[in-house]
């Protein structure tokens, strides 16, 4: 424990005396460099150095009465608390309380004594007072005024008050001492030759200068005689609410100016001897603070190494309770530690390791790992967990990450189970043999979440994990390499369908890296506007023309060439970057579409990323305002996965943007699982039977009669039809049997870039009321 060895208490010796002796030494030093620099010219010196003595004479003088103030109140409280003084005072007894005035007089050298009670009158001795200096102290002290310089008959007093309490407050004892000419004199010995003080509370100083001249922040220069000589004022601390004190420093300056060079000189040598002084009074300063500041010091010091080492206290000054105040920071630092500790390493929800946590163990695991040892480690996550959170709310999502948490801990033991975060968690088996059959390690994971979850105030859940598996050294010797991997290996079992283990292969590595690679090289294509449309017609059979436009968009990479939408749409959807592309599209779309014919639609497909973002409707309609496109001739398609996620909030986006005039289109429907409930809740404008119905009307009868029944239920409820994938003359015949719109296909068109739409358009046109072309004539026009 470290020793702190505090001084002894005494009138020059508690902290803050020494600390004000300090103060004065550096001021005292800065002053003397001050002087030695000081040479440009005479006037200017002299000023400026007979300032600063006025100043530090001034402040010398407050400090003065400041201590004689302290002394005097310590006689006056030691009388005060004397049990027969206040026995006296109790039963009025004059003559003991007087006899005693005049003992505190004489022990504090303070020729004025008084007793104010709080009744009755005020006794005094050594000097008379008149009634309106009795009321005027009646009034200071009551307003709890226990310091300052007032006025007896005349003459400047210091005086101080100390409270009389037998045991509640009964009166005050007052004592003071003169600030006569005496005094003055007494002071005029610490000032320079030349200097003189006085206490004045009103009239002229001389030559008729009045006091409040000089009173500013400078002393003001005046010739006495002359003489160049500077007048000081500075107020004092008043006793009573009438006097208003002020301290005159008067300052002659033709002594100095007339030897200057000796003055010089001199100074020079006074400066040199102060620097001496204060370095001796520094010296004294550091014996008494530094040694304890050291000593406090050197225990931060050491608390920094780690160290937890308290200072012990031997004093009740400022250093032993600076010492204590260590001490408690001590104890926080050390509790705190301990907190933010386990806080750093540990999941705050489920209690186990974190991410960091898990990272340093599998570190040592390898470090420690013999030849023949491998070390395992699995990362896994809950299959549709956000369901969880968005059906049942993050509470109950919270209660079941715990329950697999501790399931896990009872079922693992002499693992290391981490919580990496959200609903992802990873294990550390190490040591383990060559002939250990890890499936069986993975199996024992999957067996965790056989049995349905029980959670308290829910129904029982039932939940699967995919879980990838990495094992050192073939996956990797170093924690980045393993965690990656394995992470790669889960990313492959929830891609194949979720509820399985896969073991990590170099071949996921090398997908991930060309993953990585195209995501880098799409953010540049959208950068260099490395993607354009085609577009695919949309044609009516009732009409027996074009009627619209589905904008397609390609990729074609500066070294890869065309890229398939089916290879870096759902990369896109994955990273974000489905958001600005889609932008994109819609704009291009929009643009190109000003240009035919008002009849002609365009459409464009959402990804269902993009409904989850609520800013799609105002990127929509900025698109049309920016190209002029009427609401009426934009057409989006949107696929029954998006009403997985938040039915509501789906719904009232659609029906947003249709009040805008905007058709919606369902596409690809008939492959999901409930599209008749979409059909209720959403008045679609279209719906677009899926190509994989199409593909089988010549071989499965079945297919042509679900055709018939989609196209009687869009009929019905007063939407169009158009088949995709049409691509033969017997599919169409079939799609015109059932009642289908329209039609898009390989049979009618592929998708084209625009100069050939505009040659589309351009021969399709025709006068009104004129024969229009048959469908043959039509593929040949487009052959």
């Amino acid at each position: 424990m470290t020793v702190i060895d505090a001084p002894e208490t005494g009138r020059f010796q508690s902290l803050s005396s020494r600390i004000t002796l300090w103060y004065a030494a550096v001021i005292a030093v800065t002053f003397g460099a001050f002087i030695l620099v000081a040479t440009g010219g005479v006037e200017r010196y002299a000023e400026s150095v007979a300032t600063g003595e006025m100043a530090a004479n001034g402040a010398t003088f407050d400090k003065i009465l400041e201590l004689e103030a302290q002394q005097m109140r310590s006689s006056a409280e030691v009388l005060a608390a004397d049990f027969g003084f206040r026995e006296a005072f109790a039963i009025g007894d004059q003559p003991t309380i007087a006899s005693a005035l005049d003992s505190l007089r004489e022990r504090a050298g303070a020729p004025l004594a008084i007793m104010i009670p709080l009744q009755g009158d005020i006794i005094s001795t050594g000097v008379s007072l008149v009634p309106s200096e009795h009321d005027a102290l009646w009034d200071a002290v009551d307003r709890g005024v226990n310091r300052g310089v007032f006025q007896v008959g005349g003459r400047f007093y210091n005086a101080v008050a100390a409270p009389i309490r037998i045991p509640d407050l009964a009166g005050w004892l007052v004592l003071a001492r003169p600030l006569d000419a005496a005094a003055m004199r007494e002071m005029a010995k610490l000032a320079p030759e030349g200097m003189s003080a006085s206490i004045r509370a009103s009239g002229t100083l001389s030559n008729g200068i009045s006091l409040a001249q000089a009173s500013g922040k400078a002393p003001l220069v005046a010739d006495i005689r002359g003489q160049p000589t500077l007048f000081w004022s500075r107020s004092l601390k008043s006793f009573d609410a009438q006097s208003r004190p002020r301290l005159v420093l008067r300052y002659a300056l033709g002594p100095a100016l007339d030897q200057y060079a000796p003055i010089k000189y001199l100074l020079i040598a006074l400066s040199g001897l102060g620097l001496l002084v204060s370095t001796a009074i520094g010296a004294f300063v550091a014996r008494g603070i530094t040694r304890p500041i050291a000593a406090l010091e050197q225990a931060a010091r050491a608390i920094s190494q780690g160290s937890r080492d308290k200072v012990a206290i031997q004093s009740s000054d400022e250093v032993g309770r600076l010492a204590a105040s260590f001490n408690i920071m001590v104890d926080s630092i050390a509790e705190r530690e301990e907190r933010i500790t386990h806080i750093a390493l540990h999941d705050e929800l489920t209690g186990l390791p974190n991410r960091k946590l898990f990272a340093e163990q599998l570190e040592f695991a390898l470090a420690r790992r013999t030849d023949r040892e491998r070390v395992v480690v699995m990362y896994f996550d809950l299959d549709n967990f956000k369901a969880v959170n968005d059906t049942l709310g993050h509470p109950v999502g919270d209660a079941l990450l715990k329950a697999v948490a501790d399931r896990l801990a009872r079922t693992m033991t002499g693992a290391l189970i981490s919580r990496q975060g959200g609903d992802e968690f990873a294990i550390l088996i190490d040591q383990v043999e060559p002939g250990a059959n890890l499936a069986l390690l993975a199996d024992k994971v999957t067996a965790v979440f056989g049995e349905p979850f029980r959670l308290a105030g829910s129904q029982a859940l039932e939940i699967s994990s995919s879980i990838g598996i990495a094992v050192a050294p073939g996956d990797g010797d170093c924690p980045d390499d393993l965690i990656k991997n394995a992470d790669l290996a889960l990313y492959r079992a929830k891609n194949e369908g979720r509820n399985r283990s896969c073991f990590f292969e170099q071949a996921m590595d090398l997908e991930a890296r060309k993953r990585h690679q195209m995501e880098i090289d799409m953010r540049e294509a959208v950068r260099q506007q490395q993607f354009h449309l085609n577009y695919q017609p949309l044609f009516s059979l009732e009409k027996n023309r074009i009627i619209g436009f589905e904008a397609l968009i390609r990729w074609r990479h500066p070294t890869r060439g065309l890229i398939s939408p089916a290879e870096f749409i759902p990369l896109a959807e994955d990273t974000g970057m489905i958001v600005p592309i889609s932008e994109w599209v819609v704009n291009e779309a929009c643009r190109q579409a000003t240009h035919w014919p008002d009849d002609v639609r365009i459409a464009v497909n959402l990804s269902p990323v993009l409904l989850k973002n609520a800013g799609l409707p105002l990127m929509i309609m900025q698109a049309l305002h920016a190209t002029g496109l009427p609401p009426r001739r934009l057409e989006l398609e949107v696929t029954e996965s998006l009403f997985i996620d938040n039915v509501e909030r789906t719904l009232a986006m659609l029906n947003s943007l249709r009040e805008c005039g905007i058709r919606i289109a369902l596409d690809d429907f008939g492959t999901g699982y409930s599209s008749l409930n979409y059909l209720r809740s959403f008045p679609f404008d279209k719906i677009k039977i899926d190509k994989s119905f199409v593909n089988d009307l010549a071989a499965d009868h079945s297919a042509r009669a679900i055709i018939g029944a989609i196209t009687a239920l869009a009929g019905a409820l007063g939407m169009e039809t158009i088949a995709e994938g049409v691509e033969d003359s017997e599919q169409l015949e079939a799609l015109r049997s059932q009642g289908c719109n329209n039609i898009q296909g390989y049979f009618f068109s592929r998708p084209v870039d625009i100069a050939q739409v505009h040659d589309m358009i351009t021969n399709m046109r025709y006068e009104r009321g004129e024969r229009q072309p048959t469908i043959p004539q039509m593929t040949k026009i487009l052959a």
